[in-house]
């Protein structure tokens, strides 16, 4: 018996040494990971230690968790961080209570099987997301302007032209407008992810349900969305992620200062006027690396959240 245990582990012993070394795989690796590391991971490294710096006297020198002791203990540093992080968090409600539900809806009217031209109007859904954001931001600014803008216009043609305010220049409106006008260019993306899902929905399961009948709404809401949940968790988390790192339309359409009276200002813009600058504001990059590394630790702690409750739950209820 021992002796057919020690010739097995021989004869895996030559069979692991036998075994080729696959040098090709690091070598189509390697290019990936060399753009990786030099686009993504070594500007991450150098955030993460300028955080813990300050400059004076000419050179940087290390300042330990002083700035972000200035971050949240300062007055004006600490105004600005939370009134950023509370316009952030509105904006990312506005996507999650607004877009998700509503592509979802588009989802399951444009699979109904009866519905006519249904490539077409998927086409039209998802154009706005392949526009440009400085695009997207001079053309709603145009569109909204009270002087030459095109809806005081169309509003004023059918009689409801009292409907309508500059709602980019109001402070309680502009952040939620800016929030309506991304949605609208990026309701395409989770539009498209709930399409596929419910196509891979077993044909069975819906036979089943009409032969039992169950068809219509109480089939969507019975049948298709629990089978939808963890699509929609995906979603949920990639909009967060994609809303805390957003900037560009926010820039584009509201500026550096993120007006009126930071009114619209996020995380991002936050960190883009702290760290290179804006008008009289000089640049720091020390306390820009600072809510640079906040952010990185808010969405890091919603992802692995996320990933360590939310997630299971939705893996056991698939199963």
């Amino acid at each position: 018996m021992s002796s057919n245990v020690l010739a097995a582990g021989t004869l895996s012993a030559r069979t692991t040494a036998a075994r080729p070394l696959r040098w090709h795989i690091a070598v189509f690796l390697a290019p990936a990971v060399l753009i990786y590391t030099a686009v993504m991971v070594v500007p991450l490294a150098e955030t993460l230690r300028l955080a813990f710096y300050r400059f004076a006297d000419g050179r940087q020198q290390f300042a330990g968790l002083l700035n972000f002791l200035r971050l949240f203990g300062e007055d004006n540093w600490s105004q600005q961080f939370w009134n950023a992080l509370l316009n952030n968090s509105y904006f990312f409600l506005i996507h999650l209570l607004v877009m998700v539900p509503l592509a979802i809806m588009l989802a399951a009217l444009l699979s109904l099987p009866r519905l006519r031209a249904s490539g077409f109007y998927r086409t039209a859904l998802f154009m706005p997301t392949l526009l440009s954001f400085v695009v997207v931001g001079f053309v709603w600014k145009l569109i909204l302007s009270p002087l030459w803008g095109v809806a005081p216009m169309l509003l004023d043609t059918v009689g409801l032209k009292a409907l309508f305010a500059p709602y980019l220049g109001r402070e309680t409106t502009a952040l939620t407008t800016l929030g309506f006008i991304s949605v609208w260019q990026f309701i395409g993306m989770p539009m498209m992810l709930s399409y596929a899902a419910m196509l891979a929905i077993p044909s069975e399961i819906i036979e089943a349900a009409e032969i039992d009948g169950v068809v219509g709404i109480a089939q969507f809401l019975q049948i298709r969305l629990p089978l939808l949940w963890p699509t929609i968790g995906m979603i949920s988390i990639l909009t967060f992620v994609a809303n805390f790192n957003s900037f560009d339309l926010i820039y584009t359409a509201q500026g550096a200062l993120a007006g009126p009276n930071y009114a619209t200002d996020i995380l991002g813009t936050l960190l883009y006027r702290t760290f290179f600058g804006a008008q009289l504001q000089l640049g720091d990059p020390n306390m820009g690396a600072a809510i640079a590394t906040m952010m990185l630790l808010i969405i890091l702690c919603i992802v692995c959240a996320f990933l360590f409750f939310i997630q299971r739950r939705l893996v056991r209820y698939q199963l």
